[in-house]
This record gives C-alpha cells, sequence and structure tokens, in this order.
C-alpha cells in the first residue's frame, strides 16, 4: 500500500474519532440539560404544592369555623372564594362549589371596611338588605358546599403531604 493511502486512512480514522468524541460529548450535554429540566420542573412542582398546601390549611380552617357557626357565611365565602382562586394546581373550582362562589358574586362588590363607613345610613341598609337576601338565597346550597369543600380539601391535603 501506498502511504497516500496509509495516511489518508490514519486521516479518516482521526476524523471519526474525533466526531465520535465530539457526538459523545454532545450527548452528555443533552442528558445533563434533561437533568436539570427534570430537576428544575419537580422543584416547580413542589413550590406549587406548598403554596397550595398552605392555602388548603387555610381552607380547612375557614370551613370548620363556617360550620361551627363561628365564621358568618358572607365574611367566609369571601375568603374561601380568594383562597380557592389563588391555588395554582387546580381550577374550575368554582363549578364545583357554585353556593361559595355565588354568595361571593352576589356581594363581592358591596363596600367593606372603610368604604362602607363612608356609605350613607340608607345605602349601609341596602347593602345589607342586599347581603342578607343573597345569603337566604343560597344558605342551603352553602352548607352543601361547606361538607363537600371539608372533605375535598382534607382529600388534597393527604395527596400533597403524600410523596409521590
Amino acid at each position: 500500500m501506498s502511504d497516500f493511502w496509509l495516511y489518508a486512512l490514519l486521516l479518516a480514522g482521526i476524523i471519526v474519532l474525533a466526531l465520535a468524541f465530539y457526538a459523545g460529548k454532545l450527548l452528555k450535554q443533552v442528558a445533563q440539560q434533561k437533568a436539570q429540566q427534570k430537576k428544575t420542573q419537580i422543584a416547580q412542582q413542589q413550590a406549587l404544592n406548598k403554596h397550595d398546601k398552605k392555602i388548603f390549611d387555610s381552607v380547612l380552617l375557614i370551613t370548620r369555623a363556617m360550620q361551627q357557626e363561628q365564621c358568618e357565611f358572607d365574611e367566609g365565602c369571601w375568603r374561601l372564594s380568594v383562597l380557592l382562586s389563588s391555588l395554582k394546581t387546580l381550577t374550575e373550582l368554582p363549578a364545583k362549589f357554585p353556593g361559595i362562589f355565588g354568595l361571593y358574586d352576589a356581594i363581592k362588590d358591596l363596600a367593606i371596611l372603610d368604604g362602607r363607613k363612608t356609605l350613607t345610613k340608607k345605602e349601609r341598609m341596602r347593602e345589607d338588605y342586599q347581603r342578607m337576601t343573597a345569603l337566604n338565597k343560597m344558605h342551603d346550597e352553602i352548607v352543601t358546599d361547606l361538607g363537600e369543600l371539608y372533605q375535598f380539601t382534607t382529600e388534597q391535603l393527604s395527596r400533597l403531604t403524600t410523596p409521590a
């Protein structure tokens, strides 16, 4: 064999080895990126779960207080609606608990705290009447929702605290 072909084969072998080394290096980088993405996704899910656990703990507390009549239904529904709407891992809860969200929708535009103090006596009475009418209309539905929400919340808390 001539020296030319020997050098050509040697050069081709070196090129193949260099390309194989480069391909191996790229495959290792891809594997590292996938592992990092997986780690990031797990961390994000854990952060979402931690947030939702905190929300569910508060929901459970308010639900119990409402069931034991330690919290007014209008205030409780307001707080529950805001808390449940802030959940990161669940949606479509207004359809699941229509009584709670229905009362919130009925009273959310009424004045509270300092805004209520600026109302005239007639306006306050009108808003109180609106609030009481909405509460009376939805009372039974809210009581049913509270039982279902308590069960739902305890299930979600056990899901969030049980390792996957």
